[in-house]
């Protein structure tokens, strides 16, 4: 992990707390996690988090985790997003799901983009930026080579204090030639965020609304001919060569498949932080009547669980190890192949933590704690509505086994 100094480097500013470490910030998220779970039913209700919760996370150094140290963040890492991430989760999924997937996207852009579009998009230090990978929308060129965008990304999680956004739309690469995916970044001064979320089962706090951009023009470098899920980094990238920094040069595929991962293991940690409460407070329903912490059927179930979530966390701290020591061995050694092998231990994290959430946490709760609102019913809520989410339901699960197989035999 990387820890800033205390001098200003490239003639940059400094962050706002130079000597603050990766330790020092996890454990601020550790803190932090215990005071969302009272107001869990709050940020459902608004369907972000509170303004008071943004402005504690932006002094906490949060939304600079990921962020350049040249343009005034903390560039601690893939490593140190990832555990603060899973802190937030356990406290409250939906906070942690709307702060991942807007702080997130400063590494992507800190990768993907040339240095004149880093410099004006990092320009205010926090980084905030939904993403999108659905391509919809429009895109015009101008005579001057600029983009007019519009139309109307949908599932925008982060969006209620996004400072950007990250879109992908078709555009005809010239004359008689199929669309192709663009991907492009616009500040936030030029769309509108919609009032369409909350509706869903669950994850209703999560700021994931839709974002309408209306005639809105941006500069040819805020574009990439590209889409995020098919960028091959293996020649280097922007990002490398300008931070000198090796996880400015790792796959962005992987990298976003290894958040529902993290997001998982919180959320069922916090499941079993519930349930634990449970097994302290609660009694047997059957004879002989004890506390259930005494009751060798509640110990096997909670036994089981914590095996499971276990076991789903060291699997992805380990694949976040893998990521990073990829990423150190050379932009030659993130291949297709590898992508896809370490986008699949987030997969598989996250069908243990389903496991020991649904199949022995939650049914063993009792009716009365599975109500709605209650905590370790809303995490069934929260993770059943992550098994939506394409990445996870339509990739993870299909799409990525027959791609790995295909990049491991060499078959195009």
């Amino acid at each position: 992990m990387t820890v800033v100094t205390s001098v200003a480097e490239h003639g940059s500013p400094l962050p706002p707390e130079p000597g603050l470490t990766p330790a020092e910030i996890i454990a601020r998220a550790e803190a932090i996690a215990p005071t969302l779970v009272g107001r869990q039913a709050e940020t459902e209700e608004r369907t972000f988090y509170a303004q008071d919760t943004h402005e504690e996370f932006a002094r906490a150094g949060f939304y600079r985790i990921l962020v350049p140290r040249r343009y005034g963040g903390y560039e601690f890492g893939v490593d140190t997003f990832m555990r603060v991430s899973m802190a937030l989760a356990r406290g409250c999924p939906s906070t942690a799901w709307m702060y991942l997937f807007g702080a997130a996207h400063a590494l992507p852009v800190a990768t993907l983009f040339d240095e004149r579009a880093q410099a004006e998009l990092f320009g205010s230090g926090d980084f905030i930026c939904p993403a999108t990978v659905a391509p919809t929308g429009s895109a015009e060129r101008t005579a001057d080579g600029d983009w007019v965008l519009n139309g109307t990304w949908t599932y925008c999680s982060g969006a209620p204090y996004a400072t950007h956004f990250l879109g992908h739309t078709l555009v005809s690469p010239g004359e008689g030639l199929p669309p192709a995916p663009m991907m492009f970044i616009i500040p936030r001064s030029q769309w509108q965020r919609l009032d369409d979320w909350g509706r869903q089962l669950g994850l209703k706090g999560s700021g994931s609304h839709s974002i309408a951009i209306d005639n809105a023009r941006i500069p040819e470098h805020f574009t990439l001919p590209t889409h995020m899920s098919q960028v091959s980094v293996t020649e280097g990238t922007p990002g490398r060569a300008l931070h000198d920094n090796p996880e400015y040069g790792g796959g962005p595929l992987s990298f976003m498949l290894l958040e529902l991962g993290a997001l998982a293991v919180g959320m069922a940690k916090g499941a079993l932080d519930a349930y634990e409460e449970l097994m302290r407070t609660r009694t047997t329903s059957f004879f002989p009547i004890v506390s259930r912490a005494e009751d060798p059927d509640y110990q096997f179930k909670y036994g089981e669980a914590t095996g499971m979530i276990a076991a789903a966390e060291a699997a992805m701290l380990n694949a976040i190890q893998q990521w990073s020591d990829t990423c150190a061995k050379g932009s030659a050694a993130f291949t297709r192949e590898q992508e896809l092998r370490l986008a699949t231990i987030s997969r598989e994290a996250v069908r243990l933590c389903w496991r020991a959430v649904e199949g022995h946490l939650f049914p063993t709760a009792g009716s009365s704690s599975v109500r709605s609102g209650e905590r370790i019913e809303r995490v069934w809520r929260d993770m059943s509505t992550l098994h939506s989410h394409a990445g996870l339901g339509i990739f993870l699960s299909t799409l990525a086994n027959r791609e790995l197989a295909r990049a491991r035999f060499g078959i195009g």
